[in-house]
């Protein structure tokens, strides 16, 4: 398979170009050529598969022969080793619980695929690959978690001062070794401006070998389709299925997309986002205005200028009709989050966390004029991660798992 930039179909990229450059020199994102269909045979039969083997299927399509398929199913089953839970809330109402991996989050998904996937595609190379990343809380946790001693590879995570949750920081700070956390006086977007412009920056990249584990990598990209497919085969109703997806950079999103292109029968999309409304209000207007980022409780969501909204104009050929016609975008406030947070407990004992809180906002308005349809909401992380915000929302105590209460008395 052969990759190109969103900004030029001419040129083209191996995996391994792609993958290790993470961004092309015109900076624009990696795209594969084409996005082939899955067999029809394993769409009809995925009641047979799990998420592993669902995981091994997609990479080989769409990665091709660029690694050898036996080393492909090995990173599968190593980076898809926990479950994705369905979990049906109320009447047609399902969450779709991503959390249920080693740091918690759904970005476990991308960050262990890929730290496996580069490791395999660096072999080759004597000097190490230095991996930037910003993050707004997850990702840098998974990323830590999943490159934490891989050998030949340094990481380097930026994240915003006082944006992310305190367990969240101890994710990224406790691990050592070749995992660096660097605290920024700014918001996520300067976190993610800092880091593009080191990619664009030619004599530190020659000196670095800098390579990027956010969402615009290709390599984390590829295996968040996995729990579409994985979802849907656990569903009990396959008929008008929607996935409502908490949405900021829209890497998320952008996965979704990907899998209804390879065949997975998916009616619709929400995108569902706080008050950085920039892609709903591109939906309902038809512009593209990228503006600074304002803090709220799903803090993972607080991005002014999503960085894979390139892919998603590709994926629709620049079509703000098509576009709009697939996906419908709605924004919400932190006090609406709140108030469906503690709802949602107590009518049906189900805790979200504040990013999943608004993909409910998103499922409810969708849902007025589709009542029919089966929405599959996306919970991308434990509730435990945002603590303060949900307990005192639901106006008590949560549990805390004990991969969190661990990291309590760690020092930075």
């Amino acid at each position: 398979m052969k990759y190109f930039s969103t900004k030029n179909k001419i040129v083209a990229y191996s995996l391994e170009e792609a993958v290790l450059m993470s961004l092309p020199p015109d900076n624009g994102l990696f795209m594969p050529e084409k996005i082939p269909q899955l067999r029809p045979e394993f769409i009809a039969n995925l009641k047979n598969e799990n998420v592993a083997s669902i995981g091994y299927e997609i990479s080989k399509t769409l990665l091709g022969d660029d690694i050898p398929h036996d080393v492909l199913k090995k990173i599968c089953n190593e980076a898809f080793s926990f479950p994705v839970n369905v979990v049906n809330v109320h009447n047609n109402t399902y969450v779709c619980e991503l959390f249920h991996g080693p740091t918690l989050a759904f970005k476990d998904f991308g960050a262990r695929f890929m730290s496996r996937v580069m490791s395999y595609l660096n072999r080759k190379h004597t000097t190490p690959l230095t991996i930037l990343v910003a993050t707004s809380g997850d990702t840098g946790g998974a990323v830590a978690d999943g490159f934490h001693n891989v050998e030949g590879i340094e990481v380097y995570i930026l994240y915003p001062s006082g944006g992310v949750s305190e367990l969240q920081e101890k994710q990224l700070t406790t691990y050592g070794n070749n995992i660096h956390a660097i605290e920024v006086k700014g918001t996520f977007d300067d976190c993610q401006h800092l880091v593009k412009q080191a990619f664009l920056d030619p004599k530190l990249n020659d000196v670095y070998r800098l390579a990027s584990a956010n969402s615009i990598n290709i390599a984390r990209l590829i295996p968040q389709t996995v729990y579409y497919f994985e979802a849907f085969r656990k569903l009990a109703s396959k008929e008008n299925v929607v996935f409502v997806v908490p949405s900021g950079n829209f890497g998320n999103l952008t996965a979704g997309l990907i899998a209804r292109k390879m065949g997975l029968p998916v009616e619709h999309f929400v995108a569902a986002t706080n008050i950085n409304n920039v892609v709903p209000e591109y939906l309902s207007k038809g512009e593209y205005t990228p503006r600074p980022s304002q803090a709220t409780i799903s803090n993972a969501m607080d991005v002014g200028n999503p960085s894979n909204f390139p892919r998603m104009i590709e994926l629709f050929g620049n079509s703000w009709t098509d576009m709009k016609s697939s996906i419908n975008g709605y924004s919400f406030s932190d006090d609406e989050t709140k108030e469906i947070m503690k709802d949602v407990y107590e009518k049906f004992g189900y805790i979200l966390d504040p990013h999943g809180a608004v993909a409910y906002l998103g499922w409810l308005a969708y849902q007025i004029e589709n009542p029919d349809s089966i929405g599959v909401i996306l919970e991308t992380a434990h509730p435990a991660k945002f603590g303060d915000s949900v307990e005192k929302a639901l106006g008590r105590k949560i549990d805390i798992p004990e991969a969190l209460e661990c990291l309590r008395n760690k020092r930075k």
